[in-house]
């Protein structure tokens, strides 16, 4: 069966024996935070366990590598509106080591879109229009220096409240132990 429809026919077995219901929470809870951390599967029930939260306890926001690329992109917005709209007040940025993002090799990733089917043209179109793909989908060789890059990035933000602490942390995946990088507290 496709992924798809498995997944459909699980989701109707869970709606049906009211599974759901352990899972239910209060849309704004005691820990007002905002997490912005990798997609990477290790981390999905590691890191809130390593930072002792709960469902509902903060708004956690996955993307590769933790890396927050682009001041006016989705991420920011996210925080931003978590903020706002969530009554967020506190951030938190956290890489983790062993991540995929320090490997990536730009260039065999554009060969791989040629060999699903993404034309040159395409690329190159791309390329003319001042997107440079190599930038784009290069990650990072220390996650140390990428997770204050992403730090300074929310903290310099002009729609970011000046107290809102901006942290930032790398977690190991084998272990769940937290490096502190930045104390927002003290910036």
């Amino acid at each position: 069966m496709e992924r798809l429809y498995s997944m459909l026919d699980f989701n109707s077995e869970f709606v049906e024996k009211k599974e759901f219901e352990k899972y239910k929470t209060a849309r704004y809870k005691e820990k007002k935070m905002v997490v912005i951390t990798c997609m990477d599967s290790r981390l999905t029930e590691l890191l809130p366990r390593a930072l002792n939260i709960k469902d509902g306890n903060s708004k956690i926001i996955k993307d590769a590598g933790a890396i927050v690329l682009h001041p006016f992109g989705s991420v920011m917005r996210s925080v931003i509106v978590a903020i706002y709209e969530l009554n967020a007040d506190e951030v938190f940025v956290v890489g983790h080591h062993d991540c995929g993002m320090s490997c990536i090799d730009p260039g065999e990733t554009i060969n791989k879109m040629k060999e699903n089917g993404i034309s040159s043209e395409i690329i190159d179109t791309l390329e003319s229009s001042g997107i440079n793909l190599q930038k784009w989908l290069h990650g990072f060789d220390s996650v140390e220096d990428s997770v204050k890059g992403s730090v300074q990035t929310v903290k310099n933000h002009p729609l970011l409240p000046r107290n809102i602490p901006v942290h930032g942390l790398v977690i190991d995946p084998e272990t769940g132990k937290l490096d502190l990088i930045i104390d927002g507290y003290k910036q």
